[in-house]
């Protein structure tokens, strides 16, 4: 008797350890709003004040998509499981890798594929279309499996695709073994590279217009099916226009929400919140705060005009010795034209002061040094824009006669240093 009851005991701790791994909610379709109204309106009146939000979730980020900055956040940059927002990565795959009109055979492994689930049985078939919408919106973890078969051959060869595009993103904290996110320890990413990963997807047509979609019909087996997006943020909360939910019982309630209002366009990420409501609510407290407190910034028009301040004052006081002419210097490329941010960007410029001739064309001679507070933001060349000869016997004859003539004068720089005005 106490033998068969330890049995017992142990076939149902394999049974509850199973829930435990396969846990996802994903499927959990709400009635109500997830966030009432007065909740939202105390939301909005805190973040009128100075005061940083309280935030449940372990990790999140504020990612700004004009500059590619991490505008606030809290571990932003720690390993840490992303449970279904792997997804996007898994969408990113696919899209680039396959057709959408191609018609997929679903295998037994996909159909037998556990957590949340589109409701595939195997020689269901679908497009690869309608599998992206039940991967998106629905969270199928079925329908993951199927686009990883269908696009590599297996889910293993298909995690390798996964960690090819990550290295090409340059996400050097991101590692994938499945394309559904199902808890592994091997699989992880951090706060901020899942906002960066998801601001490349969302650069993709087909993908920003499924994760915006609040409801659709799909089609398995020439049937009908309508599916509605888990993401309790969409159609709920001003400019928000995607992107993806998620939770295991080791990553907790995870939302990568995206939301544009005017000219700022954000990422919020929010990993490892208790409940569903925690997550929606860290959110929007992220999301108000940061509208709150940042605005955006021209940044290329701040550093053309201290750059064209400085050359009035010091391009003719960079001493080119034996030169044929006059030095002229141009900017090189400005990669971040805008950001949001708290602050106004600063400007430090640092150049040369003395040259020998001759000077080549695009010759770097210096620095310009874009800051946000102790963020250095951007650093730009500063380059000569055309050649600068060096002086022939016949220049030295002609500045003599000159300088006798009283056309041009001898100016003293200073260390035996001299110049020609």
């Amino acid at each position: 008797m106490k033998k068969t009851i330890t049995i017992l005991l142990i076939i149902i701790c394999i049974l509850f350890s199973n829930i435990y791994v396969y846990a996802d909610d994903e499927n959990e379709i709400l009635d109500e709003p997830i966030i009432e109204e007065q909740e939202k309106k105390e939301i909005e009146t805190a973040a009128s004040s100075d005061t940083k939000p309280t935030i449940n979730s372990r990790r999140y980020a504020i990612y700004d998509r004009l500059s590619g900055r991490c505008l606030y956040g809290k571990d932003e940059n720690k390993q840490t499981a992303m449970a279904s927002t792997t997804k996007i990565m898994t969408s990113i795959i696919v899209v680039e890798n396959c057709k959408l009109t191609d018609v997929v055979t679903i295998t037994a492994k996909a159909a037998g594929t556990g957590g949340s689930r589109l409701g595939l049985k195997k020689d269901d078939k679908i497009t690869v279309n309608d599998l992206l919408y039940g991967l998106m919106l629905r969270s199928g973890n079925d329908a993951a499996v199927a686009l990883a078969i269908h696009t590599a051959g297996s889910v293993e060869e298909f995690a390798k695709l996964m960690n090819q595009k990550a290295k090409l993103l340059g996400l050097k904290n991101t590692n994938f073994v499945t394309p559904h996110g199902l808890d592994n320890e091997n699989h992880y990413t951090t706060a901020y590279e899942l906002a960066k990963l998801t601001d490349y997807a969302l650069k993709n047509e087909t993908i920003a217009k499924i994760v915006k979609t609040k409801s659709t019909s799909i089609t398995i087996n020439n049937s009908p099916m309508q599916i509605n997006n888990t993401n309790e943020l969409l159609g709920n909360l001003e400019g928000v226009y995607g992107v993806k939910t998620g939770f295991t019982n080791n990553a907790g309630r995870c939302l990568v929400t995206s939301v544009k209002r005017d000219d700022m366009d954000l990422i919020i990420v929010v990993l490892g919140a208790d409940t569903r409501k925690d997550r929606a609510k860290d959110s929007m407290k992220l999301i108000e705060y940061a509208y709150k407190r940042f605005r955006v910034v021209n940044v290329e028009e701040i550093i053309q005009k201290e750059f064209s301040l400085w050359r009035q004052i010091n391009e003719s006081r960079i001493y080119i010795n034996k030169a044929a002419g006059n030095l002229e210097l141009e900017l090189g490329k400005i990669t971040i034209p805008k950001t949001a941010t708290d602050n106004t960007p600063s400007i430090e410029i640092n150049t040369s002061t003395y040259l020998e001739a001759p000077v080549e064309k695009g010759q770097r001679i210096g620095t310009l040094i874009v800051k946000v507070g102790d963020e250095i933001l951007e650093e730009i060349t500063i380059n000569v824009a055309k050649e600068v000869k060096k002086r022939g016997i016949g220049e030295y004859f002609n500045i003599i006669a000159k300088i006798y003539s009283g056309k041009i004068k001898i100016v003293d720089l200073g260390n035996n240093r001299y110049n020609l005005q």
